[in-house]
Protein backbone atom coordinates (compact mmCIF):
# COMPACT_ATOMS: atom_id res chain seq x y z
CA UNK A 1 0.00 0.00 0.00
CA UNK A 2 1.17 3.50 -0.82
CA UNK A 3 0.32 6.37 1.50
CA UNK A 4 -0.23 10.00 0.60
CA UNK A 5 -0.26 13.21 2.62
CA UNK A 6 -3.80 14.46 3.17
CA UNK A 7 -3.17 18.03 2.10
CA UNK A 8 -1.49 20.03 4.83
CA UNK A 9 -3.16 18.16 7.71
CA UNK A 10 -0.07 16.13 8.56
CA UNK A 11 -2.10 12.94 8.19
CA UNK A 12 -0.87 10.16 5.93
CA UNK A 13 -3.66 8.11 4.35
CA UNK A 14 -3.72 4.94 2.29
CA UNK A 15 -4.52 5.42 -1.39
CA UNK A 16 -7.40 2.99 -0.90
CA UNK A 17 -9.77 3.83 1.95
CA UNK A 18 -13.11 2.42 3.08
CA UNK A 19 -16.53 3.86 2.45
CA UNK A 20 -19.08 2.83 5.06
CA UNK A 21 -22.07 1.91 2.89
CA UNK A 22 -20.98 -1.72 2.47
CA UNK A 23 -21.06 -2.15 6.25
CA UNK A 24 -24.68 -1.14 6.75
CA UNK A 25 -27.09 -3.81 7.98
CA UNK A 26 -24.30 -6.37 8.38
CA UNK A 27 -23.06 -8.26 11.42
CA UNK A 28 -19.86 -8.46 13.45
CA UNK A 29 -18.57 -11.48 11.53
CA UNK A 30 -18.78 -9.62 8.22
CA UNK A 31 -17.24 -6.46 9.69
CA UNK A 32 -14.37 -8.34 11.32
CA UNK A 33 -13.62 -10.25 8.09
CA UNK A 34 -13.65 -7.09 5.99
CA UNK A 35 -11.35 -5.27 8.39
CA UNK A 36 -8.97 -8.22 8.55
CA UNK A 37 -8.66 -7.97 4.77
CA UNK A 38 -8.41 -4.16 4.89
CA UNK A 39 -5.65 -4.25 7.51
CA UNK A 40 -3.78 -6.95 5.58
CA UNK A 41 -3.95 -4.69 2.51
CA UNK A 42 -2.62 -1.68 4.42
CA UNK A 43 -5.82 0.40 4.55
CA UNK A 44 -5.70 3.00 7.33
CA UNK A 45 -8.73 5.27 6.80
CA UNK A 46 -12.52 5.17 6.59
CA UNK A 47 -15.36 7.59 5.92
CA UNK A 48 -18.52 7.64 8.02
CA UNK A 49 -21.25 9.51 6.16
CA UNK A 50 -23.91 7.24 7.63
CA UNK A 51 -25.05 7.94 11.20
CA UNK A 52 -26.13 4.31 11.75
CA UNK A 53 -25.14 3.64 15.39
CA UNK A 54 -25.01 -0.15 15.01
CA UNK A 55 -22.53 0.12 12.14
CA UNK A 56 -20.39 2.50 14.20
CA UNK A 57 -20.27 0.06 17.11
CA UNK A 58 -19.28 -2.84 14.85
CA UNK A 59 -16.52 -0.81 13.20
CA UNK A 60 -15.29 0.45 16.57
CA UNK A 61 -14.94 -3.13 17.77
CA UNK A 62 -13.17 -4.16 14.57
CA UNK A 63 -10.66 -1.30 14.70
CA UNK A 64 -10.06 -1.80 18.41
CA UNK A 65 -6.49 -1.10 19.52
CA UNK A 66 -5.52 0.10 16.03
CA UNK A 67 -7.45 3.34 16.52
CA UNK A 68 -4.32 5.47 16.93
CA UNK A 69 -3.08 4.38 13.49
CA UNK A 70 -6.47 4.54 11.76
CA UNK A 71 -7.96 7.74 10.33
CA UNK A 72 -11.66 8.37 10.97
CA UNK A 73 -13.46 10.79 8.64
CA UNK A 74 -16.65 11.36 10.66
CA UNK A 75 -19.52 13.46 9.38
CA UNK A 76 -21.39 16.26 11.08
CA UNK A 77 -24.95 17.12 9.98
CA UNK A 78 -26.22 13.55 9.70
CA UNK A 79 -28.66 12.04 12.18
CA UNK A 80 -30.30 8.64 12.69
CA UNK A 81 -34.07 8.90 13.11
CA UNK A 82 -36.54 6.00 13.11
CA UNK A 83 -33.88 3.69 11.70
CA UNK A 84 -33.04 5.99 8.81
CA UNK A 85 -30.39 8.49 7.79
CA UNK A 86 -31.30 12.17 7.59
CA UNK A 87 -29.23 15.23 6.69
CA UNK A 88 -29.77 18.22 8.98
CA UNK A 89 -28.41 21.72 9.63
CA UNK A 90 -30.14 22.04 12.99
CA UNK A 91 -27.46 22.35 15.67
CA UNK A 92 -29.79 20.80 18.23
CA UNK A 93 -29.65 17.65 16.11
CA UNK A 94 -26.10 17.97 14.77
CA UNK A 95 -24.32 18.16 18.13
CA UNK A 96 -25.80 15.11 19.90
CA UNK A 97 -25.56 13.05 16.72
CA UNK A 98 -21.87 13.79 16.24
CA UNK A 99 -21.05 13.24 19.91
CA UNK A 100 -22.98 9.99 19.83
CA UNK A 101 -21.10 8.85 16.74
CA UNK A 102 -17.79 9.25 18.53
CA UNK A 103 -19.06 7.31 21.55
CA UNK A 104 -20.36 4.49 19.38
CA UNK A 105 -17.05 4.32 17.51
CA UNK A 106 -15.30 4.04 20.85
CA UNK A 107 -13.17 7.13 20.33
CA UNK A 108 -12.93 10.61 21.79
CA UNK A 109 -11.88 12.38 18.59
CA UNK A 110 -12.38 12.46 14.82
CA UNK A 111 -9.31 12.86 12.64
CA UNK A 112 -11.49 14.71 10.13
CA UNK A 113 -14.79 16.30 11.12
CA UNK A 114 -16.56 16.30 7.75
CA UNK A 115 -19.42 18.79 7.30
CA UNK A 116 -21.85 16.70 5.32
CA UNK A 117 -23.35 17.16 1.85
CA UNK A 118 -23.00 20.88 1.07
CA UNK A 119 -24.25 21.11 -2.52
CA UNK A 120 -25.78 24.58 -2.69
CA UNK A 121 -24.55 28.09 -1.95
CA UNK A 122 -27.51 28.56 0.38
CA UNK A 123 -26.48 25.54 2.46
CA UNK A 124 -22.83 26.67 2.47
CA UNK A 125 -23.94 30.06 3.79
CA UNK A 126 -26.05 28.33 6.42
CA UNK A 127 -23.08 26.19 7.44
CA UNK A 128 -20.64 29.12 7.48
CA UNK A 129 -22.90 31.59 9.24
CA UNK A 130 -25.43 29.50 11.12
CA UNK A 131 -23.25 27.97 13.81
CA UNK A 132 -22.18 24.66 12.26
CA UNK A 133 -18.74 25.80 11.17
CA UNK A 134 -18.33 27.62 14.46
CA UNK A 135 -19.16 24.42 16.34
CA UNK A 136 -16.64 22.46 14.26
CA UNK A 137 -13.97 25.09 14.93
CA UNK A 138 -14.71 25.02 18.66
CA UNK A 139 -14.37 21.24 18.77
CA UNK A 140 -11.13 21.55 16.80
CA UNK A 141 -9.74 23.92 19.42
CA UNK A 142 -10.66 21.33 22.03
CA UNK A 143 -8.96 18.54 20.07
CA UNK A 144 -12.17 16.58 19.50
CA UNK A 145 -11.98 17.35 15.77
CA UNK A 146 -8.40 17.32 14.51
CA UNK A 147 -9.14 18.74 11.04
CA UNK A 148 -12.26 20.25 9.44
CA UNK A 149 -13.59 18.91 6.16
CA UNK A 150 -16.62 19.24 3.93
CA UNK A 151 -18.28 16.89 1.45
CA UNK A 152 -19.87 18.11 -1.77
CA UNK A 153 -20.82 17.05 -5.30
CA UNK A 154 -21.01 20.61 -6.63
CA UNK A 155 -17.68 22.11 -7.77
CA UNK A 156 -19.02 25.66 -7.55
CA UNK A 157 -19.86 25.31 -3.86
CA UNK A 158 -16.77 23.27 -3.09
CA UNK A 159 -14.55 25.90 -4.68
CA UNK A 160 -16.20 28.64 -2.61
CA UNK A 161 -15.60 26.66 0.58
CA UNK A 162 -11.99 25.85 -0.28
CA UNK A 163 -11.20 29.46 -1.13
CA UNK A 164 -12.66 30.57 2.20
CA UNK A 165 -9.80 28.79 3.98
CA UNK A 166 -12.26 27.24 6.43
CA UNK A 167 -11.75 23.61 5.41
CA UNK A 168 -8.67 21.41 5.31
CA UNK A 169 -10.14 18.36 3.59
CA UNK A 170 -12.67 18.10 0.77
CA UNK A 171 -14.62 14.94 0.08
CA UNK A 172 -15.66 15.15 -3.56
CA UNK A 173 -17.14 12.94 -6.27
CA UNK A 174 -14.39 12.30 -8.81
CA UNK A 175 -14.66 10.20 -11.96
CA UNK A 176 -14.22 10.86 -15.69
CA UNK A 177 -17.95 11.20 -16.44
CA UNK A 178 -18.85 13.55 -13.59
CA UNK A 179 -15.78 15.64 -14.41
CA UNK A 180 -17.31 16.59 -17.77
CA UNK A 181 -20.46 18.10 -16.25
CA UNK A 182 -20.89 21.65 -14.95
CA UNK A 183 -21.74 22.22 -11.32
CA UNK A 184 -25.37 21.98 -10.27
CA UNK A 185 -27.25 21.97 -6.99
CA UNK A 186 -29.13 18.83 -8.04
CA UNK A 187 -26.78 15.90 -7.44
CA UNK A 188 -29.13 13.58 -9.34
CA UNK A 189 -28.05 15.18 -12.61
CA UNK A 190 -24.70 13.46 -12.24
CA UNK A 191 -26.48 10.11 -12.58
CA UNK A 192 -29.10 11.00 -15.21
CA UNK A 193 -28.74 9.64 -18.73
CA UNK A 194 -30.07 12.92 -20.11
CA UNK A 195 -26.97 14.76 -18.85
CA UNK A 196 -24.80 12.72 -21.23
CA UNK A 197 -26.91 12.82 -24.39
CA UNK A 198 -25.20 15.87 -25.86
CA UNK A 199 -21.54 15.83 -26.91
CA UNK A 200 -19.21 16.60 -24.00
CA UNK A 201 -15.68 17.91 -24.42
CA UNK A 202 -12.92 18.18 -21.83
CA UNK A 203 -13.08 18.69 -18.10
CA UNK A 204 -15.52 21.18 -16.71
CA UNK A 205 -13.33 24.25 -16.06
CA UNK A 206 -14.69 24.78 -12.55
CA UNK A 207 -13.87 21.21 -11.58
CA UNK A 208 -10.38 21.64 -12.97
CA UNK A 209 -9.98 24.88 -11.02
CA UNK A 210 -11.25 23.16 -7.89
CA UNK A 211 -8.64 20.39 -8.04
CA UNK A 212 -5.85 22.83 -8.79
CA UNK A 213 -6.95 25.22 -6.04
CA UNK A 214 -7.01 22.36 -3.52
CA UNK A 215 -3.48 21.41 -4.59
CA UNK A 216 -2.26 24.99 -4.29
CA UNK A 217 -3.90 25.63 -0.91
CA UNK A 218 -2.97 22.30 0.62
CA UNK A 219 -6.54 21.03 0.91
CA UNK A 220 -6.54 17.24 0.64
CA UNK A 221 -9.22 15.49 -1.40
CA UNK A 222 -10.80 12.22 -0.35
CA UNK A 223 -12.72 10.72 -3.24
CA UNK A 224 -16.27 9.41 -3.32
CA UNK A 225 -18.28 8.00 -6.25
CA UNK A 226 -15.12 6.79 -7.96
CA UNK A 227 -17.19 4.14 -9.79
CA UNK A 228 -20.16 6.46 -10.36
CA UNK A 229 -22.37 4.30 -8.16
CA UNK A 230 -21.12 1.25 -10.06
CA UNK A 231 -22.25 2.54 -13.47
CA UNK A 232 -18.72 3.07 -14.78
CA UNK A 233 -17.94 -0.63 -14.30
CA UNK A 234 -20.59 -1.78 -16.79
CA UNK A 235 -21.50 -1.10 -20.40
CA UNK A 236 -24.44 0.89 -19.00
CA UNK A 237 -21.87 3.57 -18.18
CA UNK A 238 -22.74 7.08 -19.45
CA UNK A 239 -19.58 6.76 -21.54
CA UNK A 240 -20.96 3.67 -23.27
CA UNK A 241 -18.02 1.48 -22.28
CA UNK A 242 -17.02 -0.18 -19.05
CA UNK A 243 -13.92 0.74 -17.10
CA UNK A 244 -12.18 -1.45 -14.54
CA UNK A 245 -11.98 -0.59 -10.83
CA UNK A 246 -8.22 -0.09 -11.24
CA UNK A 247 -8.70 2.38 -14.12
CA UNK A 248 -11.33 4.34 -12.19
CA UNK A 249 -9.13 4.55 -9.11
CA UNK A 250 -6.09 5.59 -11.12
CA UNK A 251 -8.04 8.37 -12.83
CA UNK A 252 -9.12 9.75 -9.45
CA UNK A 253 -5.66 9.50 -7.91
CA UNK A 254 -4.06 11.35 -10.82
CA UNK A 255 -6.19 14.43 -10.12
CA UNK A 256 -4.35 17.20 -8.26
CA UNK A 257 -4.71 17.03 -4.45
CA UNK A 258 -6.37 13.58 -4.47
CA UNK A 259 -5.10 11.55 -1.51
CA UNK A 260 -7.41 8.58 -0.93
CA UNK A 261 -10.32 6.87 -2.67
CA UNK A 262 -13.04 5.76 -0.25
CA UNK A 263 -14.35 2.66 -2.01
CA UNK A 264 -17.77 1.28 -1.27
CA UNK A 265 -17.08 -2.44 -0.97
CA UNK A 266 -19.93 -4.82 -0.14
CA UNK A 267 -17.81 -7.98 -0.07
CA UNK A 268 -14.21 -9.11 0.33
CA UNK A 269 -14.16 -9.73 -3.43
CA UNK A 270 -15.07 -6.10 -4.13
CA UNK A 271 -12.50 -4.91 -1.61
CA UNK A 272 -9.87 -7.08 -3.27
CA UNK A 273 -10.75 -5.55 -6.64
CA UNK A 274 -9.89 -2.12 -5.23
CA UNK A 275 -6.77 -3.32 -3.40
CA UNK A 276 -5.57 -4.81 -6.70
CA UNK A 277 -4.78 -1.24 -7.71
CA UNK A 278 -1.67 -1.29 -5.54
CA UNK A 279 -0.06 -4.12 -7.49
CA UNK A 280 -1.53 -3.28 -10.91
CA UNK A 281 0.78 -2.74 -13.86
CA UNK A 282 0.96 0.54 -15.75
CA UNK A 283 -0.99 -1.13 -18.54
CA UNK A 284 -3.76 -2.22 -16.17
CA UNK A 285 -4.01 1.30 -14.73
CA UNK A 286 -4.01 2.99 -18.12
CA UNK A 287 -7.35 4.72 -18.67
CA UNK A 288 -6.37 6.65 -21.80
CA UNK A 289 -7.35 4.01 -24.41
CA UNK A 290 -10.79 3.69 -22.80
CA UNK A 291 -11.24 7.47 -22.85
CA UNK A 292 -10.30 7.60 -26.50
CA UNK A 293 -13.10 5.15 -27.30
CA UNK A 294 -15.88 6.93 -25.37
CA UNK A 295 -18.77 7.98 -27.56
CA UNK A 296 -19.81 11.66 -27.45
CA UNK A 297 -16.93 12.46 -25.10
CA UNK A 298 -13.56 13.95 -25.92
CA UNK A 299 -10.56 15.20 -24.00
CA UNK A 300 -8.87 16.50 -27.16
CA UNK A 301 -6.00 18.89 -26.45
CA UNK A 302 -6.27 18.48 -22.68
CA UNK A 303 -3.60 16.85 -20.51
CA UNK A 304 -5.17 14.07 -18.45
CA UNK A 305 -1.91 13.24 -16.59
CA UNK A 306 -2.16 9.71 -17.96
CA UNK A 307 1.61 9.33 -18.52
CA UNK A 308 1.46 8.19 -22.15
CA UNK A 309 3.98 10.92 -22.98
CA UNK A 310 6.73 8.97 -21.16
CA UNK A 311 9.51 8.10 -21.54
CA UNK A 312 11.22 11.38 -22.33
CA UNK A 313 14.78 11.13 -23.76
CA UNK A 314 15.71 14.02 -21.46
CA UNK A 315 14.05 12.32 -18.47
CA UNK A 316 11.44 15.07 -18.01
CA UNK A 317 8.36 14.03 -16.03
CA UNK A 318 6.09 15.69 -18.58
CA UNK A 319 2.81 15.03 -16.76
CA UNK A 320 4.13 16.52 -13.50
CA UNK A 321 5.62 19.56 -15.24
CA UNK A 322 2.27 20.12 -16.97
CA UNK A 323 0.43 19.79 -13.66
CA UNK A 324 2.66 22.46 -12.08
CA UNK A 325 2.19 24.69 -15.13
CA UNK A 326 -1.58 24.37 -14.84
CA UNK A 327 -1.41 25.20 -11.13
CA UNK A 328 0.54 28.37 -11.92
CA UNK A 329 -1.86 29.33 -14.69
CA UNK A 330 -4.85 28.84 -12.39
CA UNK A 331 -3.27 31.20 -9.85
CA UNK A 332 -2.08 33.75 -12.40
CA UNK A 333 1.41 33.45 -10.95
CA UNK A 334 3.73 30.95 -9.31
CA UNK A 335 2.82 30.07 -5.70
CA UNK A 336 5.84 29.41 -3.49
CA UNK A 337 4.93 25.76 -2.89
CA UNK A 338 4.59 25.11 -6.63
CA UNK A 339 7.93 26.83 -7.28
CA UNK A 340 9.62 24.66 -4.63
CA UNK A 341 8.16 21.43 -5.97
CA UNK A 342 9.12 22.36 -9.51
CA UNK A 343 12.66 23.23 -8.41
CA UNK A 344 12.98 19.75 -6.87
CA UNK A 345 12.36 18.00 -10.20
CA UNK A 346 15.53 16.34 -11.51
CA UNK A 347 14.73 17.45 -15.07
CA UNK A 348 13.03 20.72 -15.96
CA UNK A 349 11.00 21.92 -18.93
CA UNK A 350 14.07 23.82 -20.11
CA UNK A 351 15.75 20.47 -20.79
CA UNK A 352 13.22 19.76 -23.55
CA UNK A 353 14.83 19.37 -27.00
CA UNK A 354 11.46 19.58 -28.81
CA UNK A 355 11.89 16.15 -30.38
CA UNK A 356 8.12 15.65 -30.32
CA UNK A 357 8.25 11.98 -29.28
CA UNK A 358 5.85 12.70 -26.43
CA UNK A 359 3.31 14.34 -28.73
CA UNK A 360 3.26 11.30 -30.99
CA UNK A 361 2.33 9.13 -28.02
CA UNK A 362 -0.29 11.45 -26.49
CA UNK A 363 -3.81 10.01 -27.00
CA UNK A 364 -5.37 13.47 -26.58
CA UNK A 365 -3.30 15.53 -28.99
CA UNK A 366 -1.83 17.81 -26.32
CA UNK A 367 0.70 20.36 -27.60
CA UNK A 368 3.34 19.23 -25.16
CA UNK A 369 6.30 21.04 -26.70
CA UNK A 370 4.39 24.33 -26.38
CA UNK A 371 3.63 23.49 -22.76
CA UNK A 372 7.31 22.82 -22.05
CA UNK A 373 8.25 26.19 -23.53
CA UNK A 374 5.56 27.86 -21.44
CA UNK A 375 6.77 26.06 -18.31
CA UNK A 376 10.36 27.14 -18.93
CA UNK A 377 9.19 30.75 -19.26
CA UNK A 378 6.95 30.49 -16.19
CA UNK A 379 9.46 28.85 -13.87
CA UNK A 380 12.67 30.17 -15.37
CA UNK A 381 14.23 26.78 -16.00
Amino acid sequence: MRYRPLGNTGLSVSEIGLGCEGFLERDDAFTQAMFARAFAGGINCMDFYSPDPDMHRRVGRAVGTRRGQFVYQAHLCTVWQDGQYKATRNLKEVIPSFEGMLRNLGTDYADVGMIHYVDSMAVWKQVAEGGILEYAQKRKQEGVIRHIGMSSHNPLVALEAVKSGAIEVLMFSVNPCYDLLPGDEDVNKLFEEESYRRPLFNLDPVREELYETCQRMGVGITVMKVYGGGDLLTDASPAGKAMTPVQCIHYALTRPAAASVMVGAYSEKELDAALAYEDASDRERDYAPVFASFRKMSWAGHCMYCGHCAPCPRHIDVATVTKFLNLARARGGVPETVREHYAALPAKAGDCIACGACEKRCPFGVKIVENMRAAKETFGA
